[in-house]
């Protein structure tokens, strides 16, 4: 064993591996990435306040702003203000909250004349920062009890779960899963395929047969569609037979299925087509999946992450399909599923359209 043959060796894989992006990219970048996505997410350095959404109907009384600012002053939970004139359930799906609080309209008049009052809490069971904000209203309550009323029970909470039947982990968890085989399975193969069919001059080959591009299109996204049809199945059957799902399954689920497999195998022929080499696809591939892996509900509810980081997730296309499936299958609320949908359909569209002008193989 001679150590000069053993340096002469590292010298040329260490220059190989360093021209390898893909190596890099994982080691270095994508290290990094999850710790700034997780880092800003869970870490107490952003806000170790848990986000509670409040409408507030008693929109003339002194009391109900007490209220307010005695809860704020916990500082367990960070306020958002829902507007008076929207519904407060249809709100909360459409912007997939796990905590919210609604405040009686006759409040303080009700405070003033000793009469009951009653808070209703909206919560995800499922969700561990649904406890932390239940927590701090119990507290608040019986703060306000103990300084403005007395000692006497005025003020009390009743808890009303978000959704429309007694959703646990696993419900919020399989729509999630679905939209990462939606996402990860046609935009990964895809943006392999193309890149090595660049590099290997298949595409070339292609183009003197009697295979349109078309047709080519067709054929991926009917075998992916069926790929990730087969695995949603699976999913939901496992999580029902093992788990105990109780998810409300419907034909509206197709509609997801099938737009977000046609707009990732779109998205990854296009990003194959936009790269020069099989290894900068890979990167490319990466740099567009992972953040919508993480960021777009999949595995957590957007509601727990920093405002910055939730009016990101919004411009990511995987979210409208997450969310839609969410509004289907645990909240039942159609007209948010509506909406979803045609999001995506449009997002589909724009993104089908720019794979149409970049995507050619007679010029390969």
């Amino acid at each position: 064993m001679k150590l000069k043959n053993i340096v002469a060796d590292l010298k040329i894989y260490s220059r190989n591996y360093m021209r390898s992006t893909t190596a890099i990219f994982f080691v270095f970048i994508f290290p990094l990435i999850l710790m700034l996505l997780f880092g800003s997410i869970f870490s107490g350095s952003t806000t170790s306040a848990v986000p509670l959404y409040v409408q507030n109907l008693d929109t003339s009384g002194n009391m109900s702003n007490t209220f307010i600012e005695t809860l704020n002053s916990t500082h367990f939970v960070d306020i958002h203000m829902i507007p008076d004139n929207v519904n407060i359930q249809a709100y909360i799906s459409q912007h997939s909250i796990t905590a919210a609080l609604l405040i009686p309209a006759n409040f303080t008049s009700d405070y003033s004349q000793g009469q009951h009052i009653s808070l209703t809490y909206y919560n995800n069971p499922a969700v561990s920062t649904s406890s932390v904000a239940q927590q701090a209203i119990s507290v608040t309550v019986q703060l306000f009890n103990s300084h403005f009323a007395n000692n006497n029970q005025t003020v009390s909470v009743a808890s009303t779960s978000v959704t429309t039947h007694a959703a646990n982990y696993i419900d919020f968890l399989i729509p999630g899963l679905i939209g990462l085989v939606i996402l990860t399975s046609p935009m990964f193969s895809m943006t392999y395929i193309v890149s090595s069919y660049k590099k290997d001059k298949i595409f070339r080959q292609l183009s003197l047969t009697p295979l349109t591009k078309s047709e080519w299109f067709l054929s991926k996204f009917i075998w992916y569609l069926i790929i990730s049809a087969l695995s949603a199945i699976m999913i939901i059957a496992v999580g029902t037979l093992l788990f105990h799902s109780t998810l409300s399954i419907s034909l509206l689920v197709i509609p997801f299925l099938v737009v977000g497999v046609f707009m990732f195998t779109s998205l990854g022929i296009l990003a194959g087509s936009v790269s020069r080499s099989e290894e900068s696809a890979s990167v490319i591939g990466n740099i567009i999946t992972f953040p919508m892996m993480f960021l777009s509900g999949t595995f957590f509810p957007i509601a727990i992450m920093p405002s910055w980081l939730q009016s990101f997730a919004h411009v990511l296309p995987l979210f409208y399909i997450i969310d839609g499936l969410n509004s289907v299958t645990i909240y039942s609320n159609y007209s948010s599923a509506t909406l979803d949908l045609a999001v995506s359909i449009a997002v589909a569209a724009v993104i089908f359209v720019f794979t149409v002008l970049k995507f050619s193989w007679k010029e390969q």
